[in-house]
């Protein structure tokens, strides 16, 4: 019985991880795709005012957000942090939090039929430094996602491998999830995705299933909106996501004759 208290605040630390995914970058979903902005352009992906249940709490995500900047060919920086109130927040816990606070960068490193090149998949790499949260577990940890995205007329995949070390203690957190997306020529597009996620040292695994549908508003402006249901350990949580996807350009790099922006970015503008 003695360690009952350390077991719970190792399952609640879970909890909070599962939901707080660094592999948030790709609205609506938790993955993301084998793609980066185009050199020279920056692209802000907000979710102004989302709403997440778990178990008993409940809670304003507003906002969520995730910065994208294309600052070499093949190339991405990405930073991103959650801003959490607790609607109802539970004993020893933070109303405010501010969670997921990472600087990652990401790597074409194959590219392939999402960037118009064969018809084959490509693959990216994303990895770097988790931050310290605020109000929640003040240390580092680190990430790497590694993803393949296939596109097919009317249809594309993006698979993510994801391990990483979670903040603190450093215990390994392990996600394998699959993105499903309709024709990007399309002006409104079904979007679906699935993972499944285990943290090793707590035992709590996560399955979670999002369905939504992205609306391309104008070129370089995307909206979005996610129903996601998961279940987190033995609790059950639910997730409305609403958001928006803003591509700006801030300069024009010089580009060789026939290597212009890969057709995944010129038909969706998001990454």
């Amino acid at each position: 019985m003695a360690h009952a208290p350390l077991r719970a605040a190792l399952v609640a630390a879970s909890l909070v991880a599962a939901w707080a995914s660094p592999a948030r970058a790709y609205r609506p979903f938790d993955g993301t795709d084998a793609d980066v902005a185009d050199v020279g352009n920056f692209e802000l992906e907000l979710g102004p005012v989302n709403w997440y249940s778990l178990g008993p709490g409940h809670y304003l995500v507003a906002p969520a957000t995730v910065l994208n900047l294309g600052f070499a060919p093949r190339w991405e920086l990405v930073g991103e942090f959650q801003n959490v109130v607790g609607v109802d927040p539970l004993p020893g816990e933070a109303r405010v939090r501010l969670l997921g606070n990472d600087v990652l960068l990401k790597v074409v490193v194959v590219p392939g039929s999402l960037q118009g090149i064969g018809r084959g998949p490509g693959a990216a790499v994303e990895l770097g430094p988790l931050l310290p949260n605020v109000n929640g577990e003040d240390a580092f940890g680190a990430s790497c996602d590694v993803i393949v995205s296939q596109r097919w007329p009317g249809l594309v995949l993006h698979a993510n491998s994801w391990i990483r070390l979670t903040r603190g203690t450093l215990r390994l957190d392990g996600l394998e999830g699959v993105i499903l997306e309709g024709s990007l020529e399309d002006a409104l597009r079904p979007v679906g995705e699935v993972f499944v996620e285990h943290e090793w040292v707590a035992g709590v695994t996560t399955w979670s299933g999002l369905l939504g549908g992205i609306w391309r508003a104008r070129e370089g402006l995307d909206l979005d909106v996610g129903l996601r249901e998961a279940r987190v350990g033995d609790q059950t949580a639910t997730e409305v996501r609403l958001g928006v996807t803003w591509t700006i350009g801030v300069w024009k790099p010089e580009q060789a004759a026939g290597h212009g922006a890969s057709p995944h970015r010129q038909l969706a503008l998001r990454r």
